[in-house]
């Protein structure tokens, strides 16, 4: 998998670390008009329009954490993914090397670095199996002080008045949210995964990330509690970074699966306002068919 392969792996990794995708900025920019000029949230929507120019003009990382590097496969039955994920991580290892990614992957077991991001569990793969001809790779760069605000749930929760229902979700997600305050790097956006074990409902969670900000859950009910949540949470005056003022969330996504009688867990995945997400179809033989989130 080196070549063509690697090569387009490599890019993927850069555009990611250093450019968000339109629908983030977007958002963002949207979010900064509805601060007022002067404020401590404008001040600090405005610092990171500029750090968003900066990263995107000069190819450098947008944060100094670059985080868990996720990536997410879907590749032909009976393609070869234990070559593919070789290829992974000879871009990663590339990357480090070029500057895209800082060394910040710890060996748990020894407390030392791993100076190629090269570890026990690093990066993080997973593979499904779909009935095409291409190649779709999608990254997600989990920080680790977003990573830290996530959380999971189990319903009922007595100190939440949360019950097993929509309203029980509604409360875990905005205590998530009241518990980040400006630790998460508001605005962010949440993960939710309803159900599932403690794994799984986790793995949920996370997956919600790679939707587009402006799509909407395809379940009604679902739907309907995305956009109030956001709303919600919107009305604490948290605010970027924790400064105070109407952005507190720049958008919500949950997704069900089903789970045991006993269980009923609510799963967020914490995502920064450094919403790096990328991805890319290739073709078989590893040329770029499109770029995902342009």
């Amino acid at each position: 998998m080196k070549s063509i392969w690697q090569q387009n792996l490599l890019e993927l990794i850069r555009r990611t670390s250093s450019d968000l995708p339109p629908d983030v900025c977007n958002a963002l920019e949207r979010a900064r008009r509805r601060e007022r000029q002067g404020s401590p949230a404008r001040w600090a929507l405005d610092t990171i329009r500029e750090n968003i120019r900066l990263a995107r003009e000069r190819g450098a990382p947008l944060c100094q954490d670059t985080g868990t590097l996720n990536f997410y496969g879907r590749v032909p039955v009976g393609f070869d993914v234990i070559a593919l994920s070789a290829g992974m991580r000879a871009a990663v290892r590339q990357a480090t090397r070029l500057g895209y990614l800082r060394q910040n992957t710890i060996d748990t077991l020894t407390d030392k670095s791993c100076p190629t991001n090269i570890g026990p569990g690093a990066p993080v793969m997973h593979w499904k199996f779909v009935r095409s001809r291409r190649v779709d790779i999608r990254l997600i760069m989990k920080g680790g002080g977003s990573e830290n605000m996530s959380i999971q749930y189990s319903l009922p929760d007595a100190k939440l008045n949360a019950n097993r229902d929509w309203e029980g979700v509604r409360r875990c997600a905005l205590d998530a949210v009241l518990q980040a305050q400006g630790n998460g790097c508001a605005p962010g956006v949440l993960g939710i995964g309803i159900g599932g074990d403690r794994a799984t409902g986790a793995e949920l969670a996370k997956y919600q990330l790679l939707r587009r900000l402006a799509d909407q859950s395809t379940e009604q009910r679902l739907a309907r509690l995305e956009q109030r949540i956001t709303r919600e949470a919107n009305m604490t005056a948290i605010g970027p970074m924790g400064f105070g003022g109407k952005t507190a969330l720049l958008g919500v996504k949950i997704g069900v699966m089903s789970r045991l009688p006993a269980s009923y867990f609510v799963s967020v995945a914490y995502m920064c306002w450094a919403f790096r997400r990328r991805g890319v179809t290739l073709e078989p033989d590893g040329r770029v068919h499109r770029w995902l989130y342009p």
